[in-house]
């Protein structure tokens, strides 16, 4: 039988294991698009379904890119740099060059400054071993930046193809199909969803009679907070609106907690304004530093908030890290739910993010 590939993820159509990846009934072949039961049930139900492929199966699909001659496009979440960014890119990719494009633009607040903030990404970059060719800023869900987008893919792909890579739940598919809406009209040519996992192989949009545009398997990221959260806490955490900043003035030994998910304990440095830059709907919930033990291991999953119920037995412990800031108006990331600007000034305070989550320094983008 001639092999059919599902049109919204890309694995090969199957009817006999339904829960393997590409299973569809038999009727379903009779259509003139045929996707699978996984993908039909995302298209129409927004409902996602666990598949059996591994990290591994990702990211062996994924290297097979080493033996092209193409243009990386690598799309990373602007809020969540280290748990979006692939490292081992450059061993997976080989030679060939790499445009860095920082998606979810649109939800930062307007007084960001959007070249330091390509200075950051290209920076961050460099110091995983990845050097780039340039860096772009987007919102696949507005549309905003494309024809840059668009002029700097002409322009390094040199009549070459383009892979677009990224780790799930970055907005890769959504980027891909705002690129394919822009020149041909087609809408959701390709599935979407808010949640990690839902292209399955390699999708080729031709670009031209030559070359394609290859829509490649999300790798799953063990550092990204989302692998920890269930669906319902995936929306939480996940801005769906420009930022709004919160600014909460702090006395020593005051605790901030942001959901369950992060704390930020504030030790020295007199009284000081902090402004933190997290999703609008993420409960921000203040207390002495001598409850915060306390109150944590007392409310978690209830008032701190996520994790729910379902994600409490996923997340992993919260790790502390101690840090003293001395360099001028300085930002603290917690990868996945947003960051905290600390004002100039000698101030120490202890963070903390769940086992794996690396929190990071950067100068300030405000």
């Amino acid at each position: 039988m001639e092999k059919i590939i599902c049109q919204g993820c890309g694995a090969y159509i199957q009817t006999e294991e339904e829960e393997k990846p590409g299973y569809a009934p038999k009727s379903a072949l009779d259509k003139e698009i045929v996707i699978c039961k996984r993908c039909f049930r995302l298209k129409h139900y927004n409902e996602v379904q666990d598949v059996s492929l591994t990290d591994d199966d990702f990211l062996k699909m994924i290297s097979e890119i080493r033996n092209t001659n193409a243009l990386i496009v690598q799309v990373v979440d602007i809020f969540d740099f280290n748990g979006s960014f692939i490292s081992s890119l450059q061993r997976l990719t080989g030679n060939n060059p790499i445009l860095l494009v920082g998606n979810k633009v649109d939800l930062l607040p307007k007084s960001t400054n959007k070249n330091k903030l390509k200075q950051w990404l290209q920076r961050s970059a460099k110091e995983e071993g990845l050097p780039v060719k340039d860096v772009m800023l987007v919102s696949a869900e507005k549309g905003i930046g494309f024809e840059e987008l668009e002029g700097a893919i002409d322009e390094y792909r040199d009549g070459r193809d383009v892979y677009i890579v990224g780790s799930t739940n970055v907005g890769k598919s959504t980027l891909i199909n705002k690129l394919i809406n822009r020149t041909s009209g087609i809408s959701d040519a390709i599935t979407t969803s808010y949640f990690p996992g839902t292209t399955l192989g390699f999708i080729d949009i031709p670009l031209d009679d030559h070359t394609s545009l290859f829509d490649t398997p999300g790798v799953i990221n063990r550092k990204q907070m989302a692998h920890y959260l269930s669906d319902e806490d995936l929306k939480v955490i996940t801005p769906t609106k420009e930022i709004k900043p919160r600014v909460f003035q702090l006395n020593e030994q005051q605790t901030l907690f942001f959901g369950g998910l992060a704390r930020f304990d504030f030790h020295k440095g007199g009284r000081k304004s902090f402004v933190c830059y997290f999703a609008n709907q993420l409960n921000i919930h203040r207390t002495k530093l001598e409850n915060a033990e306390n109150l944590y291991w007392r409310h978690i999953g209830e008032m701190l908030s996520p994790p729910g119920e379902q994600s409490t037995d996923m997340l992993p412990p919260l790790e502390k890290k101690t840090m003293k800031i001395t360099e001028g108006k300085t930002d603290i990331v917690f990868p996945g739910l947003g960051w905290i600007t600390i004002p100039e000034g000698d101030v120490t305070v202890t963070v903390y993010s769940p086992k794996g989550v690396t929190i990071s320094v950067r100068p300030s983008l405000i």
